[in-house]
């Protein structure tokens, strides 16, 4: 076991970390089911937030970028302006995939527990394996943010937006999306297109979308905010460009960029399937939801104290992701205790080595680390680069 390494995930993170291990001739497994959360747990029309030219998985030398898969595939492509679709993303995942990391072991695993010189993983199937170094590439799988307000109902009635991929269950039934973000507006499209009645209820005053990008533009304009897998900007570029130094911020400013920088707005692409067809209530507070009758029961109140009671069906939270170490459900109490954590976090040192000594954490469980790069497929370049030198 002394020298082995698993990678427990296989999204951008998990498979670009192992085709450059194997490139390496590093030793490992990796374990996990394909770009899960894009095949399973996204709506089916939903687009990426990323711009195509920054939506690439990584391996060393020329790789596999999204243009190439693309082309061979007779997809269209454009690097800036033509948005990326989920089924198109997920695909291109599974075609590296075959390239690059042909030994993935297909399933979840369910525990991960400490033992003597190392690590013991156990999947759904009740294989189980062990290492010395372990990498958790979970994704957004352990993290969905549930309101508080909720946490009392049964699933019946209310759930996340990761819960749902297929929505045609919902045909028919009044259902309420709570949030104004990228996730609760696709999903209301993809629940609208499929039959459902569905409203959206949010604390926002307004629902503000992404502006489409000017693809080309002057010279001085593109010195003063310059572009990059984040976004225009110089506080954009510097956050893509040097994880790094974030990391060496105070945790206080860390947190709040990452929870800021590119908020949920949704793409500009979904305005017009939104606008004028499905029903927004803004600026509204939950106060409380009580399950009645086979459904929910929603108590809500204005900025002015006035108060309003709805009914519906079900209720979906798409209220975002939160990388705490107590949501990663997979972990031995014992272990995950052993954490070191950041205002909930895990605390990672430059090689995303957490407290633990041989366990590392990339992709959405990183971010408080190491910036707003890592809430995006796009961070899986620097980690895969970095900690696939320090892990051979």
């Amino acid at each position: 076991m002394s020298g082995t390494i698993l990678v427990i995930g296989a999204g951008p993170y998990g498979l670009s970390l192992a085709a450059h291990l194997r490139a390496r001739g590093v030793e490992h497994t990796i374990v996990g089911r394909c770009m899960d959360a894009w095949r399973e747990h996204m709506p089916a029309a939903m687009v990426l937030k990323s711009e195509a030219f920054s939506s690439d998985l990584y391996a060393p030398g020329r790789g596999y970028r999204l243009e190439t898969y693309c082309r061979e595939q007779g997809l269209p492509y454009e690097p800036i302006g033509l948005p990326v679709k989920r089924s198109i993303f997920a695909d291109y995942g599974r075609a590296f995939q075959q390239r690059f990391v042909p030994g993935l072991r297909e399933e979840h695993v369910t525990h991960l527990e400490q033992v003597a010189g190392g690590f013991r993983a156990t999947t759904e199937s009740g294989w189980s394996t062990e290492a010395r170094r372990v990498v958790l590439a979970v994704g957004l799988h352990p993290f969905p943010y549930r309101p508080q307000a909720m946490e009392h109902l049964s699933p019946a009635v209310a759930s996340h937006s990761f819960d749902h991929g297929d929505v045609s269950h919902f045909r028919g039934r009044r259902v309420m999306v709570w949030g104004a973000g990228a996730s609760a507006i696709n999903l209301a499209i993809d629940l609208k297109d499929n039959g459902a009645e569905v409203e959206v209820l949010a604390r926002a005053p307004k629902i503000i979308f992404h502006d489409a990008p000017v693809i080309q533009r002057p010279l001085l304009e593109r010195i003063r905010n310059p572009r990059s897998p984040l976004g225009l900007g110089w506080r954009s570029k510097l956050a893509a460009e040097l994880p790094g130094v974030f990391r060496r911020l105070p945790v206080e400013l860390r947190h709040r960029v990452v929870a800021r920088h590119l908020g949920p707005a949704p793409n500009w692409t979904t305005r017009e399937d939104f606008e004028g067809r499905i029903p927004a209530r803004l600026g509204l507070e939950v106060v409380s939801m009580a399950e009645h009758d086979g459904g929910v029961d929603v108590e809500c109140q204005a900025a002015n104290g006035e108060r309003s009671r709805l009914r519906y069906d079900h209720v979906i939270a798409a209220t975002g992701f939160r990388p705490t170490v107590d949501r990663l459900g997979l972990l031995d109490a014992g272990l995950a205790r052993s954490i070191a954590t950041e205002m909930g976090s895990p605390k990672l040192d430059g090689n995303f080595q957490c407290s633990v000594p041989g366990l590392y954490l990339v992709g959405l469980a990183a971010a408080n680390s190491f910036g707003p790069l890592f809430r995006f497929a796009c961070g899986a370049r620097f980690a895969a680069r970095r900690l696939s030198s320090h892990l051979s």
